[in-house]
């Protein structure tokens, strides 16, 4: 399975999508990154999509490719799914506007963010962009502040948000092809 596969898979009505996805999964199309982060972030945002074939073929790809080991897939899981717990709460207490709640402890595990079992960078890149397919306002503040502050420029944060945006937008043109 290649990227070849995915964009054929892609029908004429997302023709944007196919070509987008042959520029932001690379270094030039994505600035600031590494191919290990650009692959990292696609596979972590097909996850949070749920798209069977995304994950599949990105997935076969990022691995026949030799951008990600099985730690790094690992983080991926990882990141969708604490994102998937952390999207949800955080985004209710950024919307209910009620600052008895933003003071009160979460009382929810997240230990993976301190330990993923990779470049921790690499995991807060994942986590931003994940967040941003989720919705998540304070969860996409919180980690873009903590990629730029060890290092990450703001063309690396915007080319995450780019990968998101366009892996998602493919997940939806699979969806109702």
């Amino acid at each position: 399975m290649s990227l070849e596969s995915l964009k054929a898979m892609l029908p004429d009505f997302a023709k944007d999508i196919r070509i987008n996805i042959s520029t932001v999964t690379t270094p030039e199309g994505a600035p600031g990154l590494t191919e290990t982060q650009i692959w990292a972030i696609a596979l972590s945002c097909a996850m949070a999509t749920k798209s069977e074939k995304l994950i599949e073929l990105i997935g076969a790809h990022a691995t026949s490719g030799g951008f990600l080991n099985e730690s790094a897939i690992q983080a991926c899981r990882s990141s969708a799914t604490i994102m998937a717990m952390n999207n949800v709460y955080y985004r209710f207490i950024h919307l209910i506007d009620d600052e008895e709640f933003k003071s009160m402890r979460a009382n929810l595990r997240m230990m993976i963010i301190g330990n993923p079992g990779i470049d921790k960078i690499d995991f807060e890149l994942m986590s931003l962009a994940v967040s941003s397919i989720n919705g998540c306002g304070m969860c996409m503040v919180a980690h873009k502040n903590t990629v730029l502050k060890h290092g990450v420029t703001r063309e690396g944060v915007q080319s995450t948000i780019r990968i998101a945006a366009v892996i998602h937008a493919a997940a939806q043109a699979l969806a109702i092809a």
